[in-house]
């Protein structure tokens, strides 16, 4: 039997998914994350960020990692589907988990490294970067779409994406 693909990691949103139209929720207060996940089947897809996965497909099993919640996962796959990206497993925060991005994401890539190689983490979030770098992980950072100060706060301290 042929061994496995290493794996190439993938985030969604700011790395694939353009959340620029769906930040205006978050700018609220209370900030409405009920309406900035309804939104996100609109997201246009980054260039840039697609490009690098459907390259990374030809030699590596591409997945998605998340930090959306689990109730999007219908929406997030014909989304992925409607983009042309590669199928792939794609791992969700549970819908109670308030965690920081940072917390949840590592904790997969280290259950995902226990199993299989992970080629690298493409990923937007500094924190998230930083933290997969500090346990050895290769980082790519998504450094291609413009993500609010407001997102990235709430990721933080919120626990949402």
């Amino acid at each position: 039997m042929a061994p496995l693909a290493p794996l190439a990691v993938f985030d969604l949103d700011g790395t694939l998914a353009d959340t620029a139209h769906r930040q205006r929720f978050l700018e609220r207060t209370p900030r409405d994350w009920n309406a900035f996940f309804a939104a996100a089947p609109q997201d246009p897809p980054l260039a840039r960020g697609v490009e690098l996965a459907l390259r990374s497909a030809a030699e590596y099993e591409v997945v998605y990692l998340t930090g959306r919640p689990e109730r999007c996962r219908t929406d997030t796959e014909e989304w992925l589907t409607r983009q042309g990206l590669p199928k792939g497993r794609i791992w969700m925060r549970r819908n109670d988990d308030r965690r920081p991005a940072r917390r949840t994401k590592l904790e997969t890539l280290r259950d995902l490294a226990r199993k299989r190689e992970i080629h690298m983490l493409v990923d937007d979030d500094e924190l998230v970067c930083a933290e997969a770098e500090r346990a050895g992980f290769r980082v790519v950072r998504a450094d291609w779409a413009t993500t609010s100060e407001t997102l990235k706060k709430a990721q933080e301290q919120e626990g949402r994406t």
